[in-house]
């Protein structure tokens, strides 16, 4: 069913990274079941102002936070969000009420998201020599992708969003550097910023492997492949032609944030690093983040 509060509420002028514009999508996901379910009162379902107005949003955001509005189901139920995702969806909503000229959703003072543990210095360090030895050994091209990408995480402390964006040219010629475009977060509106970051010994020699894999999955690719992660075999993602055939991606496509992620969880298991990796990238490139902070917070003191 049509909503036109749903058809003004595309229409406005949004501007967001990809990992907010998931969390918008979310977001209108939710909206869309509120409307359908009864949840919001009747006008919000013809004004874009009654959709985004106090009453409207309370109601919405207390029904979504018990996890009615969720349109899959965990584990064959639908759990209460988590305080994370509670956090955004309020963000998302201060978003769409600042493109529709409107003041901030006015929120409760929440507790502080509870960030998951990440894994000490020694770990890192027993990480980077286990790294250290597994560059040097061909085991396949999934091997060769995952040196790589852990090497460049814990060199540049780059987000999955920022990992999928890189390209070869962001390479310096002699392996020397890497460059990042680092997004803004929790939808400031600030532009991305770019920043080139000297690679490790580990990262340049991980790099070098996975570009020589990479030439391989790409020589057939009608153009030049500019990504720095490609995919390494067909999988189910494609389009659909006209006759109703399906056309999977083939490999040596540019990697997209889920498989890349996925990746990540594949070789954490696969490799048996569950000591030295944690569940999630995040933590990784958080714990390189803290550690390099702290070094360089050092290096200042010793000035």
């Amino acid at each position: 069913m049509q909503y036109r509060s749903l058809n003004a509420l595309d229409a406005l002028p949004v501007l967001a990274g990809a990992a907010r514009r998931r969390q918008l999508s979310m977001v209108r996901l939710e909206l869309l079941a509120a409307l359908e379910n009864g949840v919001l009162p009747t006008p919000a379902r013809h004004s874009l102002d009654h959709l985004l107005d106090d009453r409207s949003l309370a109601l919405y955001v207390s029904t979504a936070e018990t996890g009615a509005l969720r349109s899959r189901l965990v584990n064959g139920e639908k759990p209460p969000t988590a305080p994370a995702t509670n956090i955004a969806r309020l963000d998302c909503l201060d978003l769409l009420r600042r493109a529709a000229a409107l003041p901030p959703f006015p929120r409760e003072s929440l507790a502080p998201v509870e960030l998951r543990p990440t894994p000490g210095q020694d770990r890192l360090t027993e990480l980077r020599k286990w790294l250290g030895n597994e560059v040097q050994r061909h085991r396949s091209p999934g091997h060769s992708r995952f040196i790589a990408l852990i090497s460049v995480v814990l060199d540049t402390r780059a987000r999955a969003g920022e990992l999928v964006a890189q390209r070869i040219d962001h390479l310096a010629e002699d392996f020397s550097r890497l460059r990042v475009i680092r997004n803004p977060q929790h939808g400031t509106g600030s532009p991305p910023a770019s920043e080139d970051i000297a690679l490790s010994l580990l990262g340049q020699a991980a790099l070098k492997k996975w570009l020589h894999v990479r030439a391989e999955l790409t020589e057939t690719l009608q153009g030049t492949a500019s990504a720095l992660w490609v995919s390494l075999s067909h999988n189910h993602a494609g389009t659909d032609g006209s006759d109703g055939h399906h056309t999977p991606r083939r490999a040596g496509m540019p990697l997209q944030q889920r498989g890349l992620i996925r990746s990540y969880n594949v070789g954490r298991l696969r490799y048996g690093l569950v000591h030295l990796l944690p569940p999630k990238l995040e933590q990784l490139r958080r714990a390189a983040q803290q550690i390099g902070n702290g070094m360089d917070a050092s290096a200042a003191g010793e000035k």
